[in-house]
């Protein structure tokens, strides 16, 4: 069974804060091929994917990529009655699960139903969720698709580490009390996410609306995005708009490569490098990672599917990193 290509591919670089939450969206034209449009901020969470839906139309399919983690480490998840991420994830923020979206300020808050951690910075140490969660080290918190493979790209933060740059926390209380519960719990659900739900080839079909977790980086290396080494007391990487901008030419060959067009619009923001603001790191984000999604689709690419069933009911992965 070939793909069935989505009427829209739209990554989201997306934030608990709404200024920093980015979409790039890519609209099947009649002539098959794909156009990119600009990098846009998002609209109201909770409407984000019935929007998407209407866009597209009822009869067409739309694949949606967050760059937020979607599912639960492995060593949390055994401890609790039904780990099943596709059970649990609606019944979140009710009943004996009601405080789980609220991060815990102190550690002795901390506990199943309550894991993000620390509300602020001032003496909170990951050993704290530790103890309190009860798993022996703090790797234990990290899903297996946060890894990594091979030394290719570092270890993504823990799900319920709330504290740092790089904490992601935050991101997934957003999406998921904002986005999917209520997509979900919509009656027929308006939502299917992978691989919960089963391999991207099955879900992909008409009127169908497919979630996937997703992660830029990931594409990085495979859309040959590379970042100069900064030199002392200097700055470099996605935050930097010179950097962005020298990566602004092999973006375009590689959407060339796949027959994506682009809009005005997009070709405007990657000749500026997505503006001056260290902000621009977002938009980048969320238009490389369209690009990815593109081309995995393009090279009708399957090898990214988890063939561990404890990963696909219970830890998720992430689209288009290669299962091993």
């Amino acid at each position: 069974m070939d793909f069935y290509l989505p009427q829209l591919v739209v990554h989201a670089d997306w934030s608990i804060s709404p200024g920093k939450r980015w979409l790039a969206v890519a609209s099947r034209r009649a002539d098959g091929r794909y156009e990119a449009a600009a990098a846009c901020l998002a609209p109201l969470p909770q409407d984000l994917l019935s929007w998407l839906r209407a866009d597209a139309g009822p009869e067409a399919a739309v694949l949606v990529g967050f760059d937020f983690p979607i599912g639960l480490p492995l060593a949390y998840a055994r401890q609790v009655e039904d780990p099943d991420f596709l059970t649990l994830l609606p019944r979140l923020s009710a009943g004996e699960w009601a405080p789980f979206f609220q991060v815990a300020a102190t550690p002795d808050e901390i506990g199943l139903q309550r894991p993000f951690y620390p509300q602020r910075p001032g003496g909170a140490s990951q050993q704290h969720l530790v103890e309190r969660l009860g798993v022996e080290t703090f790797d234990e918190l990290r899903r297996r698709c946060e890894w990594g493979r091979h030394g290719q790209r570092r270890a993504a933060s823990p799900l319920f580490w709330t504290l740092g740059g790089q904490q992601v926390g935050k991101a997934a209380i957003s999406g998921w009390r904002d986005v999917l519960q209520p997509a979900l719990r919509r009656d027929p659900p308006v939502v299917s996410l992978w691989p919960f739900a089963g391999d991207l080839k099955a879900l992909l079909r008409p009127g169908s609306v497919v979630v996937a977790e997703t992660y830029p980086a990931e594409f990085y290396r495979q859309l040959d995005i590379a970042f100069t080494p900064s030199r002392v007391g200097g700055k470099s990487g996605k935050r930097v708009q010179a950097d962005r901008l020298k990566n602004a030419g092999g973006l375009l060959d590689r959407a060339e490569a796949l027959d994506v067009m682009l809009a005005p619009n997009l070709r405007a923001q990657l000749a500026t490098g997505f503006g001056t603001s260290p902000a621009g790191e977002d938009p980048f984000d969320a238009v490389v990672g369209l690009l990815g999604m593109l081309k995995l689709l393009h090279d009708r690419r399957t090898d990214y599917e988890p063939e561990d069933e404890a990963i696909r009911r219970v830890e998720g992965w992430i689209l288009g990193q290669v299962w091993s």
